[in-house]
């Protein structure tokens, strides 16, 4: 919200030496984010006079269009005589009156005019446009042609009101009232003290039956209207320079008189109004619900299908304005033409005045649907005050009145739904309690009635919530609005003293070292937002039946491309992957852990939760029973090289391997063992893909995948060749941990080591093999490891030979060669038996 201090004041009588930088300073100590005090006028001096173009030469030899002008600008000159000036613009005529800057004059940007040669001419001063003061757009894009009755050679700084401050108000969806002159002047009077003279205090005429007719059948997306009728309106009337001026520096564009007025009375009073042109609507005007596929073509000139959450207005002829948002075409205000023959001119002599309340969430929800943000709907969206309609029609009647030679019609529509004031209930210490401070009784309720609040009580304070205050719903709101308007910095800064707590739990330690024991595997931690859309579930190649594909969406998305949570964490991950690749890292090693979403069940509303109390099992339970299923994943991505080239070594690059073995780190940190197989699962490569399993309650659970992507998924995310990616659920690793680790007996006798080396048909999985190779070893088997693995011409087709390396101990004494042969003998009769293997050479 801009606000120019010149129009602050009127509402407000701060002392004359207050600057903007003070107002600021008093605003943002009352809790108002002003951002900016932006100086107009900075860098321009005159002489700036108005002038009256007496003759106009068309000079025709130049390759753009020249014109040569004799201006009138009375004694400014100090000489009386007209001032010769050099002007490409067209849009004005002889006759008109136009600024003029004078020789010695300084534009903003240190644009300095003076008497110079040009064209063959000499051109003394300039005849200026809107943009070459720094005034901002009039829609016309050229010179500024005044009104016919001001003087000339009079001062247009004045006449202009160049010179100004204006704050720039960064305004929360909380405070929508200060979207507005009143609602900042208010702000502004209780940080100063001072009176305020509100602007909607307004003789209104009281509402009657025969107004323009007004029907609402949806009175909870509208539970005001109210119509008001100006007729014989002046269609060449313009807006005067000081409501031109005002909208400008309030950062809006004027249009015409109509529309200024209404745009204008929106900036005082914040409410939202439209004018109707009376001879383009078909009966009564009409509030509902949009039938899905109506389509409205809107004053942008785009034609709009309508969705049935819409709320619109109407004639007969069905939609004229999509409520609180942007109005039709077909009703607009018509710009004035006059007839070339008769020089009469026409445009809209009457208009009907619309000044309304809707629903904020619906009118929040309509804006984002069509992708559709007016400053009616950022204003309906954060609040506006309902009883503020019958005065904004007022307002705008008599500015109607007074600016276009209109008459107010008798007739007054004022169609409302029931409601009662909001109360709330207030201990008089409550905001001491929140502060921490003793701010007594008179100041809360002296506070409180600043802020328009009627306050009744002792003890126990009932207060009545001002209209313009949909933010103030709790205790705890008003205990805000004291504790701001006595000023945040007068807060004692205390540290808090928090109970002894129970330290860390068992989910929250594993947690800590999952993250630890990657980052320590040089891995970096990628911390990427929840939120997915289908077309990174195409990109990962799941069916259309896959768990994954079935998505919680959001009402309110950030993105409408990414409106849903996520059921994995590797789009997150592999876009992170794409960027850091695209931008020159190319030895990429990145993790994340955290939840994903999976909706379980029958959906529900949770219930809310108590603030003054811990919960009870029970209401915890029932809000967790309609919440989605939120399991902890740890995932990785890998591509390039995963260990350098150098002087040491030809450095290994990132495969498969890698990244079954970050699952086997992350298990490791909860305590468990994984059990790996060969799969075929999305979106990993189908000859490259490992499944983690692990027992829990004895029964084997799938806990994730790793290998590399499929090149169709390394493709559809623009990502590194033979990238390699690793996902595994926390919690089913921590359901399958035994509890804490039992150190094992170190044995003081040595160890004997035995070598098997096992041929296989090429199928087989080497875990396999060595799950009954340490099943059959018996108790003496301290280790086994896979050492090698080779395939050639000497074993055959088919086949892969794969040799362990055994360890044998045991515990209380040295074990002879036949022990240890007998035991190896055993693992291989059982490996044999189990997969198939016989021993190489045999």
């Amino acid at each position: 919200m801009r606000v120019p201090l010149s129009w602050l004041r009127e509402y407000v009588d701060l002392p004359a030496t207050e600057t903007g930088r003070d107002v600021q300073a008093k605003l943002i100590s009352a809790g108002l984010e002003v951002e900016t005090v932006e100086q107009l006028g900075a860098g321009l001096t005159g002489p700036l006079v108005v002038g009256k173009v007496l003759t106009i030469e068309e000079l025709t030899e130049f390759k753009k269009p020249i014109r040569f002008c004799t201006v009138d600008v009375g004694q400014a000159n100090g000489t009386g005589e007209p001032q010769e000036i050099i002007c490409g613009a067209r849009n004005f005529a002889a006759g008109d009156k136009v600024v003029v800057a004078l020789p010695g004059a300084v534009l903003p940007g240190d644009f300095r005019i003076a008497e110079r040669k040009t064209y063959g001419r000499v051109s003394r001063g300039m005849i200026c446009s809107g943009d070459e003061l720094g005034m901002g757009d009039d829609g016309t894009h050229g010179i500024i042609v005044l009104p016919p009755e001001l003087e000339i050679g009079i001062d247009a700084t004045k006449l202009l009101e160049l010179y100004d401050e204006v704050l720039d108000i960064a305004v929360t969806p909380d405070r929508g009232y200060c979207l507005s002159m009143r609602g900042v002047a208010r702000e502004t009077a209780t940080a100063y003290g001072l009176p305020l003279r509100d602007p909607a205090l307004l003789d209104v005429p009281a509402p009657n039956s025969y107004g323009y007719p007004v029907r609402i059948t949806d009175p909870i997306g509208c539970d005001r209207f109210t119509a008001r009728t100006v007729v014989g309106l002046e269609p060449e009337a313009r807006s005067p320079i000081w409501l031109r001026r005002r909208l400008q520096k309030a950062g809006m564009r004027p249009i015409s008189l109509a529309v200024d007025v209404t745009n204008y009375v929106m900036l005082e009073l914040g409410q939202p109004l439209h004018a109707y042109d009376r001879s383009r609507l078909e009966g009564p005007i009409g509030v509902r619900r949009a039938e899905a596929g109506e389509k409205i073509t809107t004053l942008d000139g785009t034609v709009r299908v309508l969705d049935a959450a819409d709320l619109v207005i109407t004639d007969n002829r069905g939609p004229i304005g999509i409520a609180g948002v942007m109005g039709g075409a077909h009703t607009e205000i018509a710009d004035p033409e006059t007839d070339p023959e008769t020089g009469v001119v026409t445009g809209t002599a009457e208009v009907v005045i619309e000044a309304a309340h809707f629903d904020a969430i619906s009118i929040a929800r309509t804006a984002r649907r069509h992708k559709l943000s007016s400053e009616a709907s950022k204003r309906f969206e954060r609040g506006v005050d309902p009883q503020a309609a019958a005065a904004a029609a007022q307002r705008c009647v008599d500015l109607l009145v007074l600016l276009a030679g209109g008459t107010a019609e008798a007739g007054v529509t004022e169609v409302s739904a029931p409601s009662a004031p909001r109360t709330i209930t207030l201990p008089a210490n409550h905001p001491d309690k929140v502060a921490g401070v003793d701010y007594g009784r008179e100041t809360v309720v002296r506070r409180l009635q600043e802020v328009g609040c009627d306050v009744y009580g002792q003890d126990e304070l009932v207060v009545t919530v001002p209209s313009w205050r949909p933010d103030l719903n709790e205790p705890n709101d008003l205990a805000e609005e004291v504790i701001r308007l006595e000023g945040y910095e007068n807060l004692p800064s205390t540290l808090p003293k928090p109970p002894a707590g129970r330290g860390l739990t068992e989910r929250q330690r594993v947690h800590r070292r999952v993250g630890r024991a990657l980052a320590g595997a040089g891995y970096v931690e990628a911390l990427n937002y929840p939120f997915i859309g289908e077309q990174a579930l195409d990109n990962l190649g799941l069916d259309a039946d896959d768990a994954r594909r079935r998505l919680v969406k959001l009402v309110n998305p950030l993105s409408d491309e990414e409106p849903a949570l996520r059921t994995t964490l590797l789009p997150g991950l592999l876009g992170a992957l794409r960027r850091n690749d695209s931008r020159g890292s190319h030895d990429l090693a990145l993790f994340e852990t955290g939840l994903v979403f999976r909706p379980e069940g029958q959906p529900g509303v949770a219930v809310r939760l108590p603030v003054d109390r811990r919960p009870s099992d029970a209401e915890i339970a029932e809000v967790n029973a309609v919440l989605p299923a939120q399991p902890r994943r740890a995932a990785v991505v890998l591509a390039g090289a995963r260990e350098q080239a150098g002087w040491w070594g030809k450095g290994h690059p990132s495969d498969w391997a890698d990244a079954i073995e970050a699952g086997r780190t992350v298990a490791a940190e909860a305590g468990v063992e994984l059990i790996i197989s060969a799969d075929q699962h999305a979106p990993w490569h189908p000859g490259r893909c490992a499944a983690f399993h692990v027992e829990v309650d004895g029964e084997k659970v799938l806990v994730g995948h790793a290998g590399e992507l499929h090149p169709r998924v390394v493709k559809a995310f623009g990502l590194p060749a033979r990238a390699c990616a690793m996902e595994i659920d926390l919690d089913l690793l921590e359901k399958a941990n035994e509890g804490p680790v039992k150190a094992p007996r170190i044995s003081s006798f040595p160890v004997a080591t035995q070598d098997v080396a096992l041929v296989v048909a090429a199928d087989v999985p080497a875990a396999d093999v060595q799950a009954a190779l340490s099943e059959g070893a018996g108790e003496l088997l301290e280790s086994v490891r896979l050492f090698d693995v080779y395939t050639g011409d000497q074993l055959g087709e088919g086949t892969k030979s794969l040799a362990y390396a055994l360890k044998f101990r045991a515990e209380d004494r040295t074990l002879t060669v036949d022990e240890a042969t007998a035991a190896r003998d055993a693992a291989v009769a059982l490996a044999s038996e189990r997969t198939g293997a016989v021993l190489r050479g045999a």
